[in-house]
């Protein structure tokens, strides 16, 4: 099997770590995963956890563990935001609307990361910070 792509938005925090553990909050929150009412740290800490996100996932932000620096290369399941230079290769003013990432994934299948990692970056509305975009693509 190939990874599955996949994307979806979170709240917006200047802090992206705590964007993300909110993001995930909220995906654990619908009830839709076989999380059985744990915590995020509780999932990550199961062995089933890791054997269910890296043999197929959920196709969320659930897939990852925690965020890198943009600059991090290791291998992982991991959620790297983009650094700048990134961004300004598909949004030339590098503040993009929820519009220009949806269509820049659309796009590009080169904005999606390797399989089993996530991306992420500041969307912005009327010029201003709105929400994260975070996309990636499942370990299967």
């Amino acid at each position: 099997m190939g990874g599955s792509c996949w994307w979806q938005t979170g709240p917006y925090d200047a802090d992206l770590a705590v964007a993300f553990r909110r993001a995930q909050d909220e995906e654990l929150a619908k009830g839709e995963h076989d999380d059985t009412g744990r915590t995020i740290t509780e999932l990550w800490e199961s062995e089933d956890w890791l054997e269910y996100i890296l043999t197929g996932g959920t196709c969320t932000v659930l897939d990852q563990v925690h965020t890198v620096a943009p600059d991090f290369t290791e291998w992982g399941p991991f959620m790297r935001p983009l650094t700048p230079e990134e961004v300004r290769a598909w949004c030339p003013g590098g503040r993009p609307t929820r519009e220009q990432w949806k269509a820049a994934l659309a796009a590009d299948r080169e904005l999606y990361p390797a399989r089993a990692q996530g991306n992420c970056t500041v969307l912005y509305e009327d010029g201003e910070p709105s929400e994260i975009g975070y996309w990636g693509v499942s370990a299967d």
